[in-house]
């Protein structure tokens, strides 16, 4: 981004209407000096390291360096382990022949020229200190469970203060909690210990952070016993060992265990960070919160640490004062405590320090020292570094408290003069010159310097100057027709000249000048405003499973004038080295993705003023870690509870559980299903069978899938009972006439409940006061019993039993003994014909008894016996349709009209069909009939032609008569007038007189019954031409002009193919002249010169036919350079022929496209081109 440089502006008070503004002298102009660099006040210096005191200054002359110590001079010459450094008045004590103690003190710089003198602070030398803890022998602490307890800390005092925490023996820091913590002093506080407390490894460490050294103070050993425990173990630990006797409380209210009291008072100074604690004991845990008693707390400068029980607020200001609230609170009660905070202040700027003044010879001006503290600071005025009022006087100064007035300055009285400003809580001192100079103006800033800057983004272009008097600056730009003062150019007043908004427009050369009344100076700057850096595309979130691979897209578009870097972070730091990233252009691709790539990924695209940054992130995903710490409680004789411990779900959330079993005394290495359970569970109560060896595991299931199966739980036993259950799908059927099987589905072993499993059949026939037979089965699923009446229904039941007893009372089920074939056929069959392709066929059911099965349906037979019309042959195809279940009707569909049919039915059942009914016979009334089965056309002459046909196929009916209908057909396929003949049954031909000659005709002919007219068949053809017009149209073959143009063409082609062959053996070619001349004539066919091969050039008319010429003896008219059969009919198009002269094929339209390329029949006579282009395509 544009370098942006400003120049402060002097707090000066105006005097007869003239501004100093505060200047950068440049050092090649007289100036008293200037401290730039001093060391701070309160200096902590590492005693193993020499001590350096910092003070750095400048003027012209270069000033001399000075210092005090304790207020006294400070004879550098006189100590050999001190030096100062050249051309610097900081100072390099070596210590390694002195301790550094002896070079505490209050320091003090001093730099000075012919121009004035100025000082530093005063500089507090302390060496750091990290005393070690005194040895003590700590005794162990035993205390109550339930009660509060402090560890005491009390690190050794160090300069500066140490830094507090506890740890363990394994320096592991020791957890921390709402119930256990740290207080601001190191102190470790429990608000009620539990019996986990109890260890003997409680350690303080104290880190002192100038020297990098940690002091560790005794373990302290704490043991938390209930009432019991204590009683047993007094007489052991009375001798050496601390004893908090509480009295033993199960719960208790909060207290305070700090600060004491109901209220406490705090001070803090301005701009400091005060920190306030509230550590409560009781039971259960109490909780803190904070307020503010008159007023709220300052949100943005405050923060609540160690669990709520610190607050603490930042940059503290005057408004933070008053009374702040504390409360701690558990189920029984709750604890208030006040803490009055007092703001103080040392002094602190108004309005900055004092700022150096230059005035030119008879200018006013004034310094100003204006500072606030509570309480309110005095302020002390110096002169060189002498109180002001031992100084000498100067009738141009006048001294009002914090302000120094000068009038009507001259030259040499320039002077440092220092502000002190001091109470009770520090203090401030700052230097600031006064020089009296005549100067001429100048331009600090380079010349011809290059701005450049972001468009719409502010524009600061610098005028750097100097002068005294101040000089005026003017701005102008490109052809300085006059001076940038307005809209959209502010002119600050140190020169600056700014553009809020820059556009591309602004861009260009710009001049400053700056002139005062000793002269004028001027500087030319230049300002480009650049296109901003823009990602167009990016990065996306993305999730992706472990071990694949990803890609983030970071497109950029930016100006092309400036060179821009990609740059990608994670998480806010650079990118791991590592390999599987790679980095493009424009993109970010991250192969074999692991866990430790998730993360927020940022693209950074900087040029050289600006940049742009995007950020997603990318969750990496797996299948979840199998569950661990399966465990079985609660066990019972048909139940168990079941608990796990999830794994890691992988940044995918587990949906379910899924919880397996393996039965190791029925089914070993076999694994089953048993239930689900939500995700956020991670305990099951599982059901469970008797008599099972069961092994648990548990898979987890998030979107990638599932997990491993666990490690299995441990083995459980369920006891043997009776059966709970009776097999299912118990059924009755026969495989002979004469037998019942009775099957059912055996039950598992998980459904036995105990060894020796067996069955216990029993049947008896239904609706027969019958007793039940029983019988006992093993280690089968069925069981035949013999000698059954034929399809009697039974009564069956299958009850299990093993060695504990015999299952739950069996529901009943219904068989049937085997199956016959029916002995009987359906009765009164009949058939009602509806129209003349469908009827209905009904019939009586055969009974129940006769069936002797399960009624399947019924088969319908039926066929044609004859056509009624004597010309078609009989038909001995019969065909068969079923309908399934105790129909008595059905329909037959597809009957052919005007024909007789027979028809028969039968039952059948699970064994087969029964015996057939009597045939039944029915008519089919007329329908229409079909298209007669052909038409063609014969004896076409001029105005006539006979058409003949032969009848329909299928007559459907009896031929009543045909209907003719005709219609001529136009040049553009248009239709004429339709004209209709009807035709008797027994014609099959008819002439046609009257016709138009050379004419195209398309005839429709249909046969018709009583029922209507059936489908029609058409034809085309075209009568032949008038004898007067044929007779024009001679052969050209015959005639002697063609004859010879012929030989004259053979003889012109031989003559070239000479011609060509010489050309091609000398290696030319023939001259454009000859080429042109070939093209010119449209009789010769030109050459391709490379191969001596004929080009044929296209010409439309040329392949027409001639109007008027006889089609061949076979009634084919050829198409040129097509092998499509004639269906298209266009203007004079060629059509095909029987020999007859009938017509073949559909008439259809002739599409543009094919016109174009087979161009319209010629009206034109024939002519001896076209006759050479025929020549040419047999040649």
């Amino acid at each position: 981004m544009m370098e942006r440089r400003r120049m402060d502006a002097a707090l000066l008070v105006l005097l007869m209407g003239h501004l100093a503004t505060a200047l950068e002298v440049p050092l090649d102009l007289p100036q008293p000096p200037t401290i730039t660099h001093q060391s701070p006040k309160d200096y902590i210096i590492d005693p193993r390291e020499n001590i350096i005191i910092h003070c750095e200054a400048k003027g012209k002359p270069h000033p001399s360096f000075s210092w005090t110590r304790n207020g006294t001079h400070f004879d550098i010459d006189q100590d050999s382990n001190v030096i100062m450094r050249p051309h610097s008045g900081t100072l390099v004590v070596d210590i390694s022949r002195e301790k550094a103690e002896h070079y505490e003190g209050v320091y003090q710089c001093t730099a000075r020229n012919k121009h004035g003198t100025a000082v530093s602070n005063n500089i507090v030398v302390r060496q750091s200190r990290s005393p070690l803890w005194s040895k003590e022998k700590i005794k162990p602490i035993v205390v109550q469970e339930g009660v509060s307890l402090v560890l005491p800390c009390r690190p050794p005092a160090g300069l500066p203060p140490p830094i507090i925490f506890w740890m363990d023996n394994n320096f592991q820091r020791l957890p921390q909690s709402s119930r256990v913590s740290q207080s601001l002093n190191g102190d470790l506080y429990f608000s009620n210990v539990l019996r986990e407390d109890s260890r003997n490894d409680y350690i303080c460490y104290a880190r002192f952070p100038h020297t990098q050294t940690i002091q560790q103070k005794q373990p302290i050993t704490v043991k938390v016993l209930n009432l019991d425990a204590i009683n047993d173990t007094m007489a052991a630990f009375y001798n050496d060992t601390d004893l908090f006797s509480e009295d033993p409380m199960d719960e208790r209210r909060p207290t305070f265990l700090i600060p004491s009291g109901s209220s406490s008072s705090k001070m803090v100074l301005r701009g400091q960070v005060l920190e306030m604690e509230c550590i409560a004991g009781g039971l259960p845990t109490p909780e803190i919160s904070w307020t503010k008693v008159s007023g709220d707390l300052p949100a943005k400068r405050t923060s609540f640490l160690h669990y709520q029980k610190t607050l603490r607020i930042v940059n503290v200001s005057e408004s933070d004062a008053g009374d702040y609230r504390c409360t701690a609170r558990n189920r029984l009660g709750s604890v208030h405590h006040t803490i009055r905070v007092a703001v103080k202040a040392a002094p602190y700027w108004i309005s900055g320090p004092s700022r150096n003044l230059v005035l030119a010879p008879g200018e006013n001006g004034v310094l100003t020292c204006r500072a606030s503290g509570t309480p309110k600071p005095s302020i002390t005025w110096a002169m060189n570094g002498i109180p002001i009022e031992n100084s000498p006087n100067d009738v141009s100064r006048k001294v009002e408290d914090d302000t120094i007035i000068f009038t009507d300055v001259q030259i040499g009285s320039s002077a440092v003069y220092q502000c002190n400003v001091s109470n009770d809580y520090g203090y401030l001192l700052s230097n600031a010159f006064v020089n009296v100079l005549s100067e001429p103006p100048r331009v600090l800033t380079p010349a011809n310097k290059v701005y450049q800057v972001i468009k719409n983004h502010p524009a600061l272009i610098d005028c750097a100057s100097f002068g005294s008097p101040i000089p005026k600056i003017t701005w102008f730009k490109d052809s300085r027709s006059s001076t940038l003062d307005g809209e959209p150019y502010i002119k600050h007043d140190n020169g600056t000249l700014e553009i809020h908004i820059a556009q591309a427009e602004h861009s260009g050369k710009y001049t400053c000048v700056a002139r005062n009344i000793l002269g004028i100076y001027e500087n030319h700057i230049y300002l480009e405003v650049k296109e901003p850096t823009r990602i167009l595309k990016q990065p996306e979130y993305k999730v992706v499973q472990r071990g694949k691979s990803v890609v983030f897209e970071c497109k950029v578009k930016h100006d092309p004038s400036l060179i821009p870097t990609m740059t990608w972070l994670k998480d806010d730091g650079e990118l791991p080295d590592d390999e599987r990233l790679i980095v493009d252009s424009d993109s970010l691709t991250i192969n074999d993705v692991t866990e430790n790539d998730a993360g927020v990924y940022t693209c950074i695209m900087n040029t050289t003023l600006d940049h742009d940054s995007a950020s997603a992130e990318l969750t990496v995903v797996e299948k979840p870690d199998p569950p661990t710490d399966l465990e079985l409680t609660d066990k019972k004789k048909r139940s168990v509870q079941l608990t796990w411990t999830p794994g890691d779900e992988h940044n995918s959330p587990i949906k379910k559980f899924l919880i397996q079993y393996e039965d190791s005394l029925h089914n070993r290495g076999h694994w089953h299903n048993l239930t689900e359970v939500p995700g956020t569970k991670t305990t099951a109560h599982l059901k469970l069978s008797p008599y099972v060896h069961y092994t648990f595991r548990v898979l987890a299931l998030n979107a990638m899938g599932f997990s491993r199966p666990s490690f299995p739980s441990k083995v459980y036993k369920t006891e043997a009972a009776a059966p709970d259950e009776n097999p299912t799908g118990v059924q009755g059927f026969g495989t002979e006439h004469d037998n019942l099987v009775i099957s059912w589905k055996p039950l598992s072993g998980l459904q036995s409940n105990g060894p020796g499993l067996h069955y216990r059949v029993m049947w008896r026939q239904k609706a027969v006061d019958s007793e039940w037979t029983t019988v006992t089965v093993a280690n089968n699923s069925k069981f035949v019993v013999s000698g059954t009446p034929t399809f009697v229904p039974y009564e069956i039941k299958v009850q299990a039993v093993n060695d504990h007893g015999a299952g739950p009372d069996p529901a009943i089920a219904i068989g049937y003994s085997g199956e016959d074939f029916p002995v009987a056929a359906p009765e009164n069959v009949q058939a009602v014909v509806l129209n003349s392709t469908l009827a209905e066929v009904h019939w009586d059911p055969v009974p129940h008894r006769l069936v002797r099965g399960h009624l399947k349906g019924y088969k319908v037979t039926y066929w044609r016996k004859n056509n009624i019309h004597k010309h078609n042959p009989y038909h001995t195809e019969k065909l068969f349709l079923v309908f399934s279940g105790n129909h008595s009707h059905g329909m037959l569909p597809g009957l052919h009209p005007f024909t007789l049919y027979s028809v028969n039915v039968r039952v059948f059942n699970g064994k087969g069909d029964g015996p057939v009914s009597s045939d039944q016979h029915f008519e089919t009334p007329e329908g229409v009939p079909g298209a007669p089965t052909s038409l063609v056309v014969t004896n076409s002459n001029q105005d006539s032609l006979t058409l003949e046909w032969s009848p329909p196929h299928d007559h459907n009916g009896r031929i009543t008569g045909y209907t003719l209908k005709y219609q001529p057909v136009n040049n553009s396929n248009e239709l004429g007038p339709v004209e209709e003949l009807a035709l008797l049954a027994n014609e099959t031909s008819v002439t046609l007189p009257n016709l138009k000659y050379s004419t195209r005709y398309k005839f429709y002919l249909n046969a018709k019954t009583v029922r209507g007219a059936g489908p029609a068949i058409s034809q085309e053809t075209v009568t032949i031409m008038d004898e007067a017009v044929a007779s024009r149209q001679v052969d050209i073959a015959t005639q002697g002009w063609f004859i010879g143009l012929m030989c004259a063409i053979a003889l012109l082609i031989l003559i070239l193919l000479i011609i060509c062959f010489i050309q091609r053996n000398k290696g030319g070619k023939y001259p454009v002249k000859e080429k042109e001349d070939a093209h010119t004539d449209p009789e010769f066919q030109p050459m391709k010169e490379d191969d001596c091969t004929f080009v044929e050039y296209s010409d439309n008319e040329d392949h027409k036919p001639l109007k008027g010429s006889r089609t061949p003896s076979n009634g084919t008219v050829k198409r040129e350079d097509s092998d499509d059969s004639l269906v298209d009919y266009g203007e004079g198009g060629d059509g095909q022929f029987n020999e007859d002269g009938s017509f073949i094929g559909q008439y259809s339209g002739k599409s543009a496209s094919r016109d174009t390329a087979e161009g319209h029949e010629s009206s034109e006579a024939p002519s001896p081109i076209t006759a050479m282009n025929s020549l040419n395509s047999f040649v």
